[in-house]
C-alpha cells in the first residue's frame, strides 16, 4: 500500500483529490495538508510514499517544498498536480514523476499511480524516462516518451499521438526512427512509427495489412512487413525445448 500526501491551499481541491485517490486500491493513507509548511511537518512525522503537490501555495510552494523533499535521505516521489500547465520544466527538473493538470481525471490519476507504485517498489530499478519537450497553443508542455502510442509523419514535421492528445514537432519521422528504435518504435510505413507494445491487433495477412494503436488502424507497407514479421515472431510464446 503507498500511503500519501496530498498538499493544496484550497480544501476542495485537496478533498477532491483525496477523493479520486482514496477509490484506487493500491492507496493507503492519505495525509492532508493545507500548505508547505504544513506538509512539512507531516513529512517529518509520517512515513510517505508519494507527495502529491499543488504549485501556487502562500509560503512554501510546491516547487520549494520539492526542492527541500529532494534534499531528504529518502525522499518520497513527487508528482504535481496544478491549473498551471507552464511550470512542467520546472517541475522535470525536480525529478518529478508526473505533472497532472487540474481537474485529474481517474483514468490519469491511475496511470500516475502506477508509476508511483512501481517505483515504490522498486526505486534502485527505477530507469530515468526520456521526456519530450512539445508546443501546443504557443505553450510548452512536457510528456513522456513512454505516453507515445504512434507517430506520424508530416512533411519535415513529426505528429506524436498519445491517449489524450496529439502534438507537432519539427523533427523528420527517420531521426525519431533512429533515436527510439531501442524505446520499442518500430517504421511500418514510410508515414508511421508505432510503439510496439500498444499495438492491439494485427491483420498482416490481407491485402492491405494493418495494426491496431487504439483506435487508429495503421497501414503496414510491403517494405517493411517483413521487420514487423520478425518481431512478432521472436515475441511468440514457444513451448519449453
Amino acid at each position: 500500500m503507498i500511503n500519501v500526501l496530498v498538499a493544496d491551499d484550497e480544501l476542495p481541491a485537496v478533498e477532491e483529490l483525496a477523493y479520486l485517490l482514496g477509490r484506487d486500491p493500491r492507496i493507503g493513507t492519505i495525509h492532508r495538508a493545507s500548505g508547505g509548511t504544513s506538509a512539512l511537518e507531516i513529512l517529518a512525522a509520517e512515513d510517505i510514499d508519494a507527495a502529491f503537490l499543488d504549485i501556487h501555495m502562500p509560503g512554501l510552494n510546491g516547487l520549494e517544498l520539492a526542492r527541500v523533499i529532494g534534499r531528504s535521505p529518502r525522499p518520497p516521489v513527487v508528482v504535481f498536480v496544478t491549473a498551471d500547465d507552464d511550470r512542467a520544466l520546472e517541475a522535470f527538473d525536480l525529478a518529478a514523476v508526473d505533472y497532472l493538470l487540474k481537474p485529474v481525471s481517474t483514468e490519469r490519476l491511475a496511470k500516475t499511480v502506477g508509476r508511483v507504485a512501481e517505483l515504490v517498489a522498486q526505486p534502485s530499478a527505477a530507469e530515468e524516462v526520456e521526456m519530450i519537450t512539445v508546443d501546443q497553443g504557443g505553450i510548452s508542455r512536457i510528456i513522456r516518451l513512454d505516453e507515445v502510442r504512434f507517430v506520424q509523419a508530416q512533411g519535415d514535421y513529426a505528429r506524436l499521438h498519445t491517449a489524450e492528445a496529439s502534438y507537432l514537432v519539427r523533427v523528420p519521422l527517420s531521426d525519431l526512427e533512429q533515436r527510439w528504435q531501442d524505446s520499442g518504435f518500430l517504421r511500418i510505413h514510410r508515414s508511421y512509427l508505432v510503439c510496439m507494445p500498444f499495438v492491439t491487433a494485427l491483420k498482416l495477412g490481407s491485402a492491405k495489412p494493418t495494426v491496431s494503436v487504439s483506435n487508429a488502424d495503421l497501414p503496414v507497407s510491403r517494405r517493411h512487413l517483413p521487420a514487423l514479421r520478425e518481431r512478432l515472431q521472436a515475441t511468440r510464446v514457444r513451448p519449453a525445448p
